[in-house]
């Protein structure tokens, strides 16, 4: 019985050894140290996770305050899938995040960890919280080659690409509360750089958590991606939701790549995910939409590329070039696959998403307007010095949407912009640019185009100009009009007052158009696009120009050129006063 309990309590000592240490290395001449856990029964060739703490933590504080709440911690990740993860310790804890101390450090380490536990050198991950998320991002250009995946939380870059970096694998989480609008701007090298669509999928109730939000930019070369968890009103912390606990996601994510790459990846060339095409007034000129895409596999060769239009197979293709036309895309949204199969069985695959929108009431312009510091889909924006194309997100200056909170406001959300050097045109923000991804195609007919227009900074009130354009920039009609509220520079102040503009004008020709609010022509003039709406009413009119009789005179004709003889119409319709089209309503 005594030798029982001796066998017994040995290998629960080892057991404990082998769960969780505390242990120290030599780097350049200076001890170093770390915390390290592996779950039992870990076997060989498994995966590391090396994890750095904030500035004025450690590695206990990293691993027993902030990755543990009352159901699970990143020891139970562990225990389930099977890999070691190493809490490491900075000096005076901070670290090095522009040199090559702690890179040096993350070495050691890996080479610690593969003499002790045999992990898997294809499959190290790494990642850090607050200024330890910045240290990840220094060590993605340096260490690119022996680590599979990156994460941050609470970190922002500090460094941008080089050009011999191998596409990288990067997630990022951050509360919105956090200086939330400095994280997509950064991200932006790294989401071009991996050659990941510009697009962004979004994903609203991430895991069934109101609170969070997930983006993902795909898919890239050899297949990665880049992805953000917004996390709404949460500052500098550690998620420890149970439908997005941090341990989790960061496991979720990196158990996807390797460096030692299989599976075979494809990518579409054409078309761009967030492509909108709007037709109003008729069939969209939407006749065909063609389908390109380059696959490739790397310890292989590639079988078979097919695409789908959601679940429904369109064409399949065993050699290049894989191209499929799409006749007639019918409108609604469209989840456009390419999924490739290689020699071995193994498959990959890619998504586009396309919109085929024919309204038949309002059209409404603003309706992306649902993200507060970006420029949203459809949208462009230009203020004399800098030009934004939606959707684009993250920016805490200039052009951008604003969620106003005052006790009063005439709208919840608007689109800002203005003239910073007062040239002409030098303002503006458009809808259905030729630089976005969003196609606005207007048929022949009468258009009435409703909005609410604010000035953000004018006390004095500041004119605005809204036109239709061409794609050269040729004008079909324009008006200009003077707003009657202004923000007073801040999104929390109350505003009232707004008037709602109405204009008419007539579309001769089908064709493709852009909607545009122009600032003054004047230093730091502004404006804020509310809510907005085009409507075609019906077919054109007889009338082709107005007469100098009909602007002189205080009388209404219908729209055959007559005039209405009891002045005001007593009818409701749409009529030709002062030179203008009005309605009576």
């Amino acid at each position: 019985m005594g030798n029982r309990i001796k066998v017994l309590l040995t290998a629960v000592l080892t057991m404990m050894v082998c769960a969780v240490a505390a242990e120290n290395i030599t780097v350049n001449g200076t001890v170093r140290s770390y915390n390290v856990y592996a779950p039992m029964n870990l076997g060989e060739n498994r995966p590391l996770l090396i994890f750095c703490h904030g500035y004025n933590q450690d590695a206990n504080w990293m691993q027993n305050s902030e990755f543990k709440n009352e159901t699970v911690s990143m020891e139970s990740v562990c225990d389930t899938a099977k890999f070691v993860v190493v809490f490491p310790n900075g000096i005076g804890k901070a670290w090095d995040i522009g040199g090559d101390r702690d890179i040096n450090f993350i070495k050691a380490i890996i080479e610690k960890m593969a003499t002790q536990y045999k992990i898997d050198r294809n499959r190290i991950y790494m990642g850090g919280f607050s200024m330890g998320g910045m240290l990840t991002y220094n060590a993605i250009n340096k260490m690119h080659n022996i680590i599979a995946a990156f994460v941050s939380c609470s970190g922002p870059s500090v460094v941008t690409p080089n050009s011999n970096t191998r596409p990288v694998p990067i997630l990022h989480i951050q509360g919105t509360a956090d200086n939330f609008g400095g994280v997509q701007p950064a991200l932006n090298p790294w989401i071009q750089h991996n050659g990941c669509s510009t697009t962004d999928k979004v994903i609203d109730n991430y895991n069934g958590f109101s609170g969070a939000k997930l983006h993902i930019w795909g898919s890239g070369e050899n297949g990665v991606e880049v992805r953000l968890i917004e996390l709404k009103d949460k500052g500098h912390w550690i998620c420890k939701e149970p439908q997005v606990y941090t341990g989790k996601e960061i496991w979720n994510f990196c158990k996807r790549y390797s460096l030692e790459l299989k599976d075979p990846t494809v990518r579409f060339t054409t078309p761009q995910s967030g492509l909108r095409y709007v037709t109003i007034g008729g069939a969209t000129e939407l006749g065909y939409l063609t389908l390109t895409a380059t696959a490739s596999d790397p310890d292989g060769q590639v079988a078979t590329v097919a695409f789908y239009d959601g679940k429904q197979l369109l064409a399949t293709f065993d050699k290049e070039p894989y191209s499929y036309v799409i006749q007639g895309l019918t409108k609604g949204e469209h989840t456009l696959r390419a999924v490739v199969t290689d020699d071995e069985g193994r498959t990959g695959s890619c998504e586009v998403v396309v919109s085929v929108v024919e309204p038949t009431t309002n059209y409404l312009l603003q309706q992306t307007f649902t993200t507060e510091g970006s420029v949203p889909e459809g949208w462009a924006t230009y203020d004399g010095n800098e030009r934004r194309v939606g959707f684009a997100s993250g920016f805490s200056s200039g052009s951008r949407v604003f969620h106003f909170t005052g006790s009063k406001h005439d709208f919840e959300w608007g689109l800002y912009t203005r003239n910073t050097t007062g040239g002409k045109k030098s303002g503006y923000a458009r809808f259905a640019d030729k630089a976005t991804q969003t196609t606005l195609t207007l048929y022949p007919g009468n258009y009435r185009l409703m909005c609410r227009v604010a000035n953000w900074n004018q006390a004095g009130f500041s004119p605005v100009t809204v036109a239709v354009e061409d794609m050269t920039g040729k004008e079909l009609w324009k008006d200009t009009f003077t707003p009657t509220s202004n923000v007073g520079n801040a999104a929390s102040n109350d505003f009232s007052g707004t008037t709602t503009e109405s204009f008419f004008f007539d579309v001769t020709e089908k064709g493709r158009y852009a909607i545009t609010f122009y600032t003054a022509d004047a230093s730091w003039a502004d404006l804020v696009v509310g809510p907005a709406a085009i409507h075609r009413m019906g077919n054109v009119t007889g009338i082709s120009t107005v007469t100098a009789g009909m602007k002189n005179t205080d009388a209404y004709y219908n729209l055959n050129g007559q005039r209405v003889k009891e002045g005001q119409p007593s009818k409701k319709g749409l009529y030709i006063h002062q030179g203008r089209k009005v309605v009576v309503e």
